[in-house]
């Protein structure tokens, strides 16, 4: 059975935790791909855009920021088709995912992870790559 078959758009409201109890902060920021899953208690701040892709699944207790007040930086956070982001990370403004790319749980990104990559860490940096065929 996949996943995302009775998978439909979650209602969000304005710093309201939706039914699956995670929280967006400006909403009219994010766009949000068909047949996502977003894990309880993951906070989205989308001032300045977030953009999640179709089937990206992302695990609970996550933070995205697109704004930071610690070290002034803004911009966009794209999560690219696909990408998985595990428990408990945080992802910084600015920052793209790409598709298929894994973030490991706990872990601080600063820094755009390519396209069928493995990141782990603080910061998160790159272990493992490939050219999206397998190898």
């Amino acid at each position: 059975m996949d996943r995302f078959n009775n998978w439909k758009y979650p209602e969000i409201h304005e710093g309201k935790p939706t039914e699956y109890n995670w929280v967006v902060q400006h909403v009219t920021g994010l766009r949000l791909g068909d047949r996502t899953d977003i894990g309880a208690f993951t906070y989205i701040n989308a001032k300045y855009d977030v953009i999640i892709g179709e089937e990206v699944q992302i695990g609970s207790h996550c933070s995205i920021y697109s704004v930071s007040t610690i070290d002034n930086k803004q911009g966009p956070v794209v999560l690219k088709k696909c990408c998985k982001i595990g428990s408990h990370c945080v992802i910084m403004p600015g920052v793209t995912v790409g598709e298929h790319a894994v973030i490991g749980a706990m872990s601080f990104v600063t820094q755009d992870i390519p396209a069928y990559a493995m990141a782990v860490g603080v910061p998160a940096k790159v272990k493992n790559a490939c050219k999206g065929d397998g190898n």
